[in-house]
């Protein structure tokens, strides 16, 4: 069956609709010296986590400066999240959990398929440069505890919220292409934005191209998957 392929002025058009995708915006805010409910210590320790990677990179990463930064005393991030690698776990657990939620709400109330699966593309770009220290580690199972039935769950929570966009738009076109290919071949995308994006704007540079914002170039990479996954009249 021929369809048309959206063309460039529908992509570009999309809103997500979303005033901020920080996680922070809606968290603890990290100061020093600062005396925490103890309920919000948690949270405190992940946003403090999230600044330490952003700032000096998981190589200088420590829990005795997420606590400096937290204002809290050195053993509180060991005694809330047992050591390096459980915090870390909890920061990308964090991470995919609010990335779904962006997805869905990205997504609310748009009727086109095609539209969709493009609001959810922008808003998963946009989580990523808002967001550097949870999306350093949310694809890092050298760091977290990969096995972790939480972190897993919420790793394919994520993972659906694509795949079911994807069915979407097989369905409404009578497209024949692979679920499971189509959506890693979407992910796959979007995570290489996010994550090659001083390295690509290095490549434009060097060869005296002007870079183009990350939004832009996710639109025009959109069209190229999309008329890609089924015939053109």
């Amino acid at each position: 069956m021929n369809v048309q392929s959206p063309g460039w002025g529908e992509l570009c058009n999309v809103k997500t609709g979303l005033v901020s995708v920080k996680i922070h915006a809606t968290m603890v805010t990290v100061t020093s010296h600062a005396t925490y409910h103890h309920g919000d210590l948690p949270n405190a320790l992940r946003a403090a986590a999230a600044e330490v990677i952003d700032d000096v990179g998981l190589g200088a990463f420590s829990l005795r400066e997420v606590a400096r930064r937290a204002g809290v005393s050195h053993a509180a991030p060991a005694h809330h999240f047992g050591d390096t690698k459980g915090l870390v776990t909890s920061l990308a657990i964090e991470g995919f959990e609010t990335l779904t939620s962006l997805m869905l709400a990205a997504q609310a109330g748009i009727d086109s398929a095609e539209e969709r699966l493009a609001a959810i593309g922008r808003v998963y770009v946009e989580f990523g440069g808002e967001n550097p220290g949870h999306a350093a580690v949310m694809f890092r199972s050298d760091l977290v505890r990969d096995e972790l039935p939480e972190l897993r769950a919420a790793g394919v929570a994520a993972f659906e919220v694509l795949e079911r966009a994807l069915k979407r738009l097989r369905d409404d076109h009578g497209a024949t292409f692979d679920l499971g290919d189509a959506t890693k071949l979407c992910w796959a995308t979007m995570q290489g934005l996010v994550q090659l994006r001083g390295e690509m704007e290095a490549v434009d540079e060097l060869r005296g191209v002007q870079s183009a914002g990350q939004i832009d170039v996710l639109d025009r990479l959109m069209v190229l998957l999309l008329n890609g996954l089924w015939p053109r009249a």
